[in-house]
């Protein structure tokens, strides 16, 4: 059965009385209002450990004063059953006063990696990320912890941040799971009116036509990225934030030639929500 732990006393308590058992624990932090997405990460972490913590944590810190904090999907009841039925042993839920003190004053920043793609558009995001994933971690105490490839930005971010802060963590990236017809899962997608729904397949449509372009030879980034927005800007709903194509491994852009593997990743709106999504082509 599992356990909805709400306060950090007890969830530590849990914790070190399963490591004193020897007990491997994997940890994936959301945001809550799962999909099949959130679920397969759950699965992941499951395969790879002994005992699964997943938390639930609307983290205040990484949105805009313009962003949809308030209206960010919420269903606490619905999220406890799906992680149930796939063998989350607890699940972590606290407060925003248990996170953050009334005087809390201290951040966690990635410098280089933050910068750039999102973090060009949402200043204060990768800060907000960086600082409740420590704390996240310095709570829960895990051996691994599995992050989705669809916030890669913010996977890299992650991975650098237990590697400069030697937490003893092995960070899992795992892939992009999407709905039949290409589009990523997302808590968001939920926002999407019908005919939205349909434009934002543009997003996939266009990555897809950009693999094909390299793997067919083309080395140009900006005539791949002209390619990109092409595609997009055919859809009347969209409106392009911005189109990345550079190294997988620092996000350094590529401007004159595509020479090994690529990121390419994309933010778009549609309508009035936000999408991301990328692809890695490997270059032979």
């Amino acid at each position: 059965m599992i356990k909805v732990v709400n306060h950090i006393p007890e969830i530590r308590e849990i914790i070190n009385n399963w490591k004193s058992q020897g007990f491997k624990v994997g940890f994936v932090p959301t945001m809550g209002y799962f999909h099949e997405g959130h679920l397969s990460l759950m699965r992941e972490a499951k395969r790879l450990s002994d005992k699964v913590v997943v938390s639930i944590f609307v983290n205040p810190t990484q949105f805009g004063p313009n962003e949809d904090l308030d209206k960010y999907p919420r269903d606490i009841k619905r999220d406890i059953d799906l992680a149930q039925k796939v063998g989350v042993d607890i699940i972590f839920a606290p407060d925003a006063t248990q996170m953050y003190d009334p005087d809390f004053q201290t951040w966690v920043t990635v410098e280089k990696l933050s910068q750039g793609l999102c973090g060009d558009f949402r200043p204060r995001h990768f800060k907000g990320v960086a600082t409740v994933v420590t704390k996240l971690f310095n709570i829960v105490q895990p051996d691994i912890s599995v992050f989705g490839q669809k916030d890669y930005q913010q996977l890299l971010v992650i991975k650098r941040l237990v590697k400069d802060l030697n937490m003893p963590i092995e960070i899992i990236g795992h892939p992009i799971v999407r709905e039949k017809d290409g589009l990523a899962m997302s808590s968001r997608n939920t926002y999407l009116s019908s005919k939205e729904r349909e434009n934002a397949l543009s997003l996939y449509k266009s990555l897809i036509h950009a693999k094909n372009l390299i793997e067919q030879g083309e080395s140009s980034p900006e005539k791949v990225i002209d390619e990109i927005r092409n595609i997009i800007e055919s859809y009347p709903l969209t409106r392009i934030e911005y189109i990345f194509l550079g190294d997988p491994e620092n996000l350094a852009p590529y401007h004159k030639q595509i020479k090994k593997d690529v990121l390419i990743a994309l933010a778009v709106w549609v309508g009035n929500t936000r999408l991301i999504d990328n692809i890695i082509i490997k270059i032979s």
